[in-house]
């Protein structure tokens, strides 16, 4: 073991024990709670991203994983994507510091941000961190004036189509690579690759294709100015979600195809990917608290009037918005559909609704359109797949959800397994406990190298 992570980080969960008990536990014991100010809180399920490693490795075997930690910077995924050996693709130094604070050493860290603080670089500097990116001539000049042993990846746009999609405003074009890579060399700068990121919109297999393609020529003129050119960075955008598996393992297809086609194995070239949402969007929910209620009367011309007076609208403000744990909404997420954590009774109406975040602040709008019933100040909603930029990185002692990590005793095993290391023996009853993450194939997913399983488990 790496020593990041141990069972003190976690709650060990047994057989047939899901996150969504986990989470329903949790609500009965604060409902028994006199209080009026409920926060919202988030339920991990570390188990989830242990599935994701271990599919990631086994659908893409040649591209190793930087996890982007303004994803998702809550200690316990780091120390588990830590343990599991995976990089981090940090965009300013304290996210270095973040990582660098539990021992990751910087040799897995990708300073990724195309757009760095002098001050940033400089501390990157002097705490080891080599490897970064630019994509024009102000970012190289910072560079060599401020970290003369940076380790530089060119950016590449991806995509020649214009997008207003943030994740998708950087990166050089082709023409323009030549000309950074000659100034780069006048300013002894080492460039050792190429960088692209499609982003979660863009990652289609012709564009990706045609992305690798662009990199292979960049990697050419980098070599014939005397670079040694070993490293592709493919970025990110593989989706998260577990209706997409079946997509993600399309995706994963058509990559090895073109990664295989220009830049073929045994040919020296390392090649690295920052999945971000895949690693993390299904592993979270988070409840939230109803803190208030109004009731918007909905008229309907030609209606009866005793009609019109029983249909309303419903708004509903939450304990946490989108300066917090839906901060995910920024970024193009919809929001996802609430859940109760009962059944309502089928005799009770339905009204159209809409949700927003506390009190105080009128652009915090979360959702629209939702068919619920009535509910009361006090009453939670749950919401799934929200993992993924809801962690925020708030000022010191600006109120955090509290998040519960949990894994179970299989994924807990198989992550020994993944490491070598056998686990400790354990009577019957234990040896069978299923994941906590119901139906996660645990045999399709222990089949990546190094793995030592016995056969009770493969």
């Amino acid at each position: 073991m790496n020593g990041y992570l141990n069972e003190s980080n976690f709650m060990m969960v047994e057989e047939g024990f899901t996150t969504r008990d986990l989470l329903e536990n949790l609500l009965v014991e604060l409902c028994q709670e006199v209080r009026g100010d409920q926060q919202a809180f988030f339920v991990a399920d570390l188990g989830d991203i242990v599935k994701k490693h271990l599919q990631f490795l086994k659908a893409l075997p040649r591209v190793k994983p930087f996890f982007p930690v303004k994803c998702n910077g809550s200690d316990g995924v780091i120390r588990l994507l830590a343990e599991l050996g995976t990089g981090f693709a940090c965009t300013n130094k304290a996210e270095i510091a973040r990582v660098q604070s539990i021992g990751v050493p910087p040799d897995k860290i990708f300073y990724s941000s195309p757009c760095k603080q002098v001050a940033h670089i400089k501390y990157a500097a002097s705490h080891g961190v080599q490897l970064m990116t630019f994509d024009n001539e102000v970012e190289l000049s910072k560079v060599a004036r401020s970290h003369p042993r940076a380790r530089m990846l060119l950016g590449i746009a991806a995509d020649s189509n214009p997008s207003a999609h943030p994740s998708m405003m950087f990166g050089t074009t082709l023409k323009s690579c030549r000309h950074l890579l000659e100034t780069a060399k006048e300013q002894a700068v080492e460039v050792v690759g190429i960088s692209f990121h499609l982003g979660s919109r863009g990652l289609e297999p012709q564009a990706f294709a045609q992305a690798v393609a662009a990199a292979q020529l960049a990697f050419d003129m980098g070599t014939e100015l005397g670079f040694q050119m070993h490293l592709l960075d493919i970025g990110g955008g593989f989706p998260g979600t577990e209706d997409t598996r079946a997509r993600f393992k399309e995706m994963a297809a058509v990559m090895n195809s073109a990664l295989d086609l220009y830049f073929p194995e045994g040919h020296g070239v390392e090649i690295v990917a920052r999945p971000g949402r895949y690693y993390v969007t299904s592993a979270f929910t988070l409840a939230a608290t109803i803190t208030a209620r109004e009731e918007v009367p909905m008229e309907q011309p030609g209606s009866e009037k005793e009609d019109s007076a029983n249909k309303k609208s419903l708004v509903y403000h939450l304990s946490d918005g989108i300066y917090g744990a839906f901060s995910c909404l920024l970024f193009d997420t919809p929001c996802p559909t609430p859940q109760l954590p009962k059944r309502p009774c089928p005799d009770h109406p339905s009204h159209s609704s809409s949700l927003r975040g506390p009190l105080g602040h009128a652009d915090d709008r979360l959702a629209d359109g939702l068919d619920l019933p009535q509910l009361q100040t006090g009453d939670w909603l749950i919401f799934e797949d929200m993992g993924a930029y809801t962690i925020t990185t708030s000022p010191p002692g600006a109120p955090q959800p509290h998040i519960t990590y949990a894994m179970s005793r299989m994924a807990w095993k198989a992550v020994q397994l993944f490491l070598g290391k056998p686990p400790q023996p354990e009577d019957d009853h234990e040896s069978i406990c299923t994941p906590l993450s119901c139906g996660w194939e645990m045999a399709e997913s222990l089949c990546v190298t190094p793995v030592f399983a016995p056969a009770g488990i493969i």
